[in-house]
C-alpha cells in the first residue's frame, strides 16, 4: 500500500494515477470532494481520506484508517506565498507555516512512531527553494529550508532503523499550487506534474542494499 499526501490535484494526484496501476493506494488531502472524485476515477485500488496534517489528530485519524502498514508514504501536501517581505501578511505567513512547516512534522512524527522499524520508504517532497534563496521568495524558501532541516535530523534519529527517508527537490512545475500562489507567471515552459511523477517513481526504485536518498528534480 501507498499513502500519499496533498493528492487532491498536482504531483499528488499524477503520483496517486501512477501507483494505482499497481498497488493499493491511498490519497489524502484537505478537499474531500476532489479526494473523492479522483479515487472514483482511477478505480477500486484508490480509497480517499480527507485530513488536516496540522492537526495531530487528523493525523493519528488518518494512520488508523489505513488498512495495513504502507510500503511507501509519499508526503506531497504543501502550499507556497511570494511576493516581497514587507508586502506579505501575517495570516498568510503563519498559514503558509502550518500548510508545510507544522504539517510535514506531524505527518512524519506519526509515520516514525508507528513504522521506525519496519521497512517503510517516507519520501518528502519539498521544493529547490530548499536548495538556495531565492528572491520574492524568503518566507517559502523559510519553511522549505525548515522541512529539509526537519528531514535531515529525523533520518540521524533513524539510523540503524529499517525506516528509509527520501528528500525531493522538484523545481517548477505546471501545476494548480501557482494559482493561491500570489505570483503570476508564465508556467508554459514548466514540466507537468506527470512528467514530474515519473521521473520521480522511476528514482524511488530501491535494491536489496541501496536507494536514492535525495532526489532533485530540475525543469529543463
Amino acid at each position: 500500500m501507498v499513502l500519499i499526501t496533498g493528492a487532491s490535484s498536482g504531483l499528488g494526484a499524477a503520483l496517486a494515477t501512477l501507483y494505482s496501476q499497481e498497488s493499493a493506494v491511498c490519497i489524502s488531502g484537505r478537499n474531500a470532494q476532489r479526494l473523492n472524485t479522483l479515487a472514483a476515477t482511477l478505480g477500486a485500488n484508490v480509497s480517499s481520506h480527507s485530513c488536516d496534517l496540522s492537526n495531530e489528530h487528523s493525523v493519528i485519524s488518518l494512520f488508523d484508517s489505513l488498512p495495513q502498514t504502507p510500503s511507501v508514504i509519499i508526503h506531497s501536501a504543501g502550499s507556497g506565498y511570494f511576493g516581497r517581505l514587507e508586502d506579505q501578511s501575517a495570516a498568510a505567513i503563519n498559514a503558509l507555516i502550518s500548510n508545510n512547516v507544522t504539517s510535514a512534522i506531524m505527518l512524519l512524527r506519526e509515520a516514525v512512531k508507528r513504522y521506525k522499524d519496519k521497512p517503510v520508504t517516507v519520501v518528502m517532497v519539498m521544493s529547490t527553494a530548499a536548495q538556495m534563496a531565492k528572491a520574492e521568495e524568503s518566507t517559502y524558501c523559510a519553511v522549505k529550508w525548515a522541512v529539509r532541516g526537519l528531514v535531515e535530523s529525523v533520518r540521524l534519529e533513524l539510523k540503524n532503523h529499517p525506516m528509509k527517508l527520501i528528500a525531493v527537490y522538484p523545481g517548477g512545475m505546471a501545476t494548480p499550487f501557482w494559482d493561491t500562489s500570489g505570483k503570476s507567471l508564465n508556467t508554459s515552459h514548466f514540466m507537468s506534474a506527470e512528467e514530474a511523477a515519473v521521473m520521480l517513481k522511476q528514482a524511488l526504485t530501491a535494491t536489496e542494499h541501496g536507494y536514492i536518498s535525495d532526489i532533485t528534480i530540475n525543469r529543463g
